[in-house]
């Protein structure tokens, strides 16, 4: 028996409804994210500084912002240090944070409860908290660190100062980074873990699979699609880290330690070049775009290439 066609107020009701029910969200996106992005573009057409918001006078300058930043070669270098930084810190706790999630496959329930908890712990931890915890590991004088150092028979680090040199600096924050980002990692991948059927890995054992034959042949193809989803939120997240190097040395020693993030805060803030920050601001957003753009296209090429 032929269907009867359903009437068009249905039709577009069904047309239609997945849209409406977005619309709540994307109402709240343009308020919360779009008006303050209008608003910062707007600021980067202009050259305001303190004497500008004092007078109430409003200075534009159309691209002069922007021309002045792409020719100024410091930006480079900061951009270059922040990708650079960015790869470094998500290699890294893409690396732990994997390991640490089978490890949690394999445990025991009291073990993996333990583990579970210290790891929500360290994540529950506010940034700053965090940051000032990691001061006080690495201080020069009363620092754990050193003084754990010194107890092991490196005398020469008693006194040493963590925050003296770029390179030292950007492993205290590397660790902090890391160890703030590893256990959404690791929590992720053990959740990705539940879901492969226990019946793989006992074919693969009846196949003669090792170890390793069977993580690659079972588990890194059930576990693939979280670690990219993982692995997109966490070049986000590193990339605009700015609360953990401002608060370790304030991109010191002279702006060695600079990121995007904080670059745009100190020209801004610091400097008050308001117009500059806001111009910053709006290119980090550009190339961070441009660097998820560029790995979402790898992870689709490789998710055809596996069809």
């Amino acid at each position: 028996m032929k269907e009867a066609p359903r009437p068009a107020k249905e039709v577009r009701r069904r047309a239609y409804g997945p849209y409406l029910l977005l619309l709540p969200a994307l109402a709240v996106t343009a308020v919360f994210l779009g008006w303050p992005m209008v608003t910062n573009g707007l600021l980067s057409l202009q050259n305001l500084n303190m004497g500008q918001l004092i007078r109430h006078a409003t200075e534009w300058n159309g691209l002069d912002n922007y021309g002045e930043i792409l020719g100024n070669e410091e930006f480079w270098r900061v951009s270059l240090r922040s990708l650079l930084f960015t790869a470094a810190n998500v290699v890294l706790t893409m690396g732990i944070g994997t390991l640490i999630g089978l490890l949690l496959a394999r445990l025991g329930p009291r073990m993996r409860l333990t583990l579970l908890f210290g790891l929500v712990l360290a994540w529950a931890m506010p940034v700053i908290a965090a940051t000032t915890v990691y001061q006080w590991l690495f201080a020069q004088r009363f620092g754990v660190v050193n003084w754990v150092l010194d107890r092991l028979g490196w005398h020469g680090m008693a006194d040493f100062n963590w925050t003296g040199g770029q390179f030292s600096t950007f492993f205290v924050i590397t660790v902090l980074v890391v160890w703030q980002s590893v256990p959404f990692v690791a929590i992720n991948l053990y959740a990705a873990t539940t879901t492969i059927p226990r019946e793989l890995y006992e074919a693969a054992a009846l196949d003669g699979a090792g170890l390793w034959r069977s993580f690659t042949s079972v588990t890194l193809p059930f576990i693939r699609p979280f670690l990219y989803a993982t692995t997109f939120l966490e070049v986000i997240w590193i990339f605009k880290a700015f609360a953990q190097v401002f608060a370790i040395n304030e991109g010191g020693p002279e702006r060695l330690t600079e990121i995007l993030p904080v670059y745009a805060f100190i020209e801004g803030m610091g400097n008050q070049h308001y117009g500059m920050g806001a111009a910053i601001s709006l290119l980090t957003i550009l190339i961070l775009l441009a660097l998820t753009s560029y790995y979402l296209r790898i992870v689709l090429r490789q998710e055809e290439d596996e069809r």
